[in-house]
This record gives C-alpha cells, structure tokens and sequence, in this order.
C-alpha cells in the first residue's frame, strides 16, 4: 500500500495519514462513509491508474488526493477482485464494485476528468474483519483454502 486518505466531510480535502482503523461493516475512522451501509467501506485505486488519468487530462502527474480514494495499491489488478475477499495487511475486505467517478472529477483533475476515470477508478469494498491498515502493508488474495 503507498497511500492512505480519509474524507472526513463533503467538500473537504482528503487528510493523508500513514494508518487508519477499519471498522467491520463501517469502513475507516475519520472517513465520511465510515458509517454508510458498508459497501463502500474502503475504496482502492491502482498506482499504474493514476498516470493514464494524468495522461488522459493533460497532467505530468495526479496527486491521490484528488481522486478521494482511501487507498492506493500497486501490482494487482483490482477489478478482478470484485466479488473476492482479500486481506490488506490483517483487515479483511470482500470486493463490492467499480469506485465510479462522480462529478467532482471535473473540478478535481480539470476538463475530462470524469472520462479520464472512467475504468480507472478504483473498486469499493466491504470491512469484513476490521484493524489498522498501514502504509507498506500487503494486498493478499485469499482462496478457498486460506483461512481467514
């Protein structure tokens, strides 16, 4: 893992941390949708993503925080993950769906920002066994053998 970032509120800037808590069926203390309905407890998008969106909207380079993901992974493709339980570092998490852009995108990354994420934004997940994530920690694909 080499970004942490809560969204604490609406319109806020992201706060970058170097750990967070995840709560089983919440998602991560001091983030916005930490008390939602769980689905979209922890959102993932993939370090190898962020230079095609840059790419894609003119840009050297697009700082994590203007794509209000919780988390950036690299060396894995996270779509793939989508219906899958999977540990990063000892939480648990179940892949729930494409993190799709919205409309801040725009604003966020300039003109065509919300195309330029499209496809590259990332998966939501479920907390399904909570703990601290921290910066360094492992993506881990679990199978039917793996405890977990």
């Amino acid at each position: 893992m080499q970004w942490i970032g809560l969204r604490p509120a609406r319109d806020v800037p992201m706060q970058v941390v170097a750990e967070a808590q995840a709560i089983t069926g919440a998602g991560l203390v001091g983030d916005r949708y930490a008390n939602a309905s769980g689905k979209r407890g922890i959102t993932l998008i993939q370090a190898e993503h962020l230079p095609a969106v840059a790419a894609l909207v003119g840009r050297e380079r697009i700082d994590p925080a203007l794509v209000r993901r919780n988390v950036v992974v690299t060396g894995c493709n996270l779509l793939a993950l989508i219906g899958r339980r999977f540990r990063l570092g000892s939480v648990l998490l179940e892949g729930t769906d494409i993190c799709a852009p919205c409309a801040r995108m725009e604003a966020a990354l300039g003109n065509g920002g919300y195309s330029a994420m499209l496809g590259h934004g990332g998966i939501t997940t479920r907390v399904l066994d909570g703990g601290v994530i921290a910066l360094g920690d492992a993506l881990q694909l679990l199978t039917e053998a793996d405890p977990e």
